[in-house]
C-alpha cells in the first residue's frame, strides 16, 4: 500500500513541477500568438450578453487555451508510465484497459471539442465567439452515448448502488439512458460554473481530491494516479488563474474534466473492491454545480416560455457579481461551501467502510 501511495505522489508531483515550470513560458507563447479571450456579444440562449460583457470586459485579451499544457503534461505522464513498465520499474502503466482507457478517452475526446470552440472564440468567427450551443450539445450527445453504451454493452453494467436510500438496484435498459443524461448534466454543470477567476478549478480540485481518496480506498490505484496527475496539474494552473487571472482554461478544460468526472463516478460504482455506494454521496458533493446549472436552466426556460428573465443574469455566480459582490469573495465563499460538502462526502464514504 505504501509503495502504491509513493508511486501516486511521484507521478502527481512530477506533473506539478513540469507544469509549474512551463506555464510562464506557455503564457508568453500564447500572448505572442495573440491567443486571447474574446468577450462574447451574444448570449447562448439568444439576445445580447450586455451585462456579461460589462462585467468581464477587463478580461478581454487574457490568454486562453490553458488546457493545452494540461493536455501535454497528462499525456507525457502516461507515456513515461508506459516506458517505466517496459523497463520493469512499475507493474502497470497508466494506459490500462481496466481502469484508465475510458478515463483517458473522456479527457482527450472532450478536450477536442473544447479545442475547436477555443480556436473559434479566439478568431471570433461567430457572433457568440465559439461553437454554437447546438453543435456543442451534439458532440456531448455523441460522447455521452458512447460512454453509456460502453458501460452497458461492453462492461455489462445495468445497476447502481443508491446507498443510503437503497441498495443495489437493477435498471436494465434504463441504465444507459440515465447515465447518458447524467454525463451531459455533469459536463454542462462544470462548464457553466466556469465563469470567474479560479472558481470552478478550486471547486474541481476539491471534488477530484475526494474522488481520488475514494479510488485509493477502493483499490483502484491506476485511476488514483491519473486523478493525482490531473489534480497537481490543476494546482499548477491555479497559480496563474487566481484573480487577476493570467491565463484561462476556457471551455476545453471544463468539458474535459466534466467527461472525466462523470466517467470516474461510473467506474468507482462498478469496479470498487469494497462495497461503496457513490451516486448519492457524489450528488451531495456536487451540490454547488447542480445549483449553478439549475439557475442557468431556469433562466433559459423562463426566457423561452415567458419571455422574461428569472435573474438579472445567470448562472448564479454572475448574479452575485452583478449585485456587487467582489469576484474574490464569491470564489472564497463557494470554496468554503465546497469544503463542507467534501467533508459530508468523506463522512458518508468512511461510514460505509465501517459498516
Amino acid at each position: 500500500m505504501l509503495a502504491k501511495f509513493t508511486q501516486i505522489l511521484i507521478f502527481g508531483l512530477s506533473a506539478f513541477f513540469v507544469s509549474f515550470v512551463l506555464y510562464p513560458r506557455y503564457i508568453k507563447l500564447l500572448t505572442k500568438r495573440k491567443a486571447g479571450q474574446s468577450i462574447r456579444d451574444a448570449a447562448r440562449s439568444g439576445g445580447e450578453a450586455s451585462i456579461f460583457k460589462e462585467l468581464h470586459k477587463h478580461k478581454a485579451g487574457t490568454p486562453t487555451m490553458g488546457w493545452g499544457l494540461f493536455l501535454l503534461v497528462t499525456g507525457l505522464m502516461v507515456i513515461i508510465s508506459i516506458r517505466l513498465q517496459s523497463e520493469w520499474y512499475i507493474n502497470n502503466s497508466l494506459f490500462n484497459r481496466n481502469e484508465t482507457y475510458i478515463l483517458l478517452f473522456a479527457l482527450f475526446s472532450m478536450w477536442l471539442l473544447g479545442l475547436v470552440d477555443d480556436v473559434l472564440n479566439i478568431r471570433g468567427k461567430s457572433e457568440i465567439k465559439g461553437l454554437s450551443a447546438k453543435l456543442k450539445l451534439l458532440w456531448m450527445f455523441l460522447f455521452s452515448g458512447f460512454i453509456s453504451r460502453w458501460m452497458y454493452a461492453k462492461l455489462w453494467v445495468d445497476s447502481v448502488d443508491l446507498w443510503p436510500l437503497a441498495g443495489e438496484i437493477s435498471l436494465g435498459l434504463a441504465y444507459p439512458i440515465i447515465t447518458f443524461f447524467l454525463t451531459i448534466s455533469i459536463t454542462n454543470a462544470i462548464n457553466i460554473t466556469d465563469g470567474l477567476d479560479g472558481l470552478v478549478w478550486w471547486l474541481m480540485l476539491l471534488v477530484l481530491m475526494a474522488l481520488g481518496i475514494m479510488t485509493f480506498v477502493a483499490g483502484q490505484f491506476l485511476a488514483t494516479t491519473l486523478i493525482a496527475i490531473v489534480v497537481w496539474c490543476l494546482l499548477a494552473f491555479l497559480r496563474y488563474n487566481i484573480n487577476p487571472a493570467k491565463i484561462f482554461m476556457w471551455d476545453a478544460g471544463a468539458l474535459g474534466l466534466g467527461g472525466f468526472t462523470a466517467t470516474l463516478v461510473y467506474l468507482i460504482d462498478i469496479n470498487s473492491t469494497v462495497d461503496i455506494g457513490i451516486i448519492i454521496p457524489f450528488g451531495i458533493m456536487f451540490l454547488i454545480f447542480w445549483l449553478e446549472i439549475a439557475s442557468s436552466s431556469l433562466q433559459m426556460f423562463r426566457k423561452k416560455v415567458f419571455k422574461k428573465k428569472l435573474f438579472t443574469i445567470a448562472p448564479y455566480h454572475h448574479q452575485l457579481e452583478k449585485n456587487g459582490m467582489a469576484e474574490q469573495t464569491i470564489v472564497m465563499r463557494f470554496w468554503v461551501v465546497q469544503w463542507v460538502l467534501i467533508t459530508i462526502f468523506l463522512m458518508m464514504l468512511f461510514y460505509q467502510l465501517q459498516g
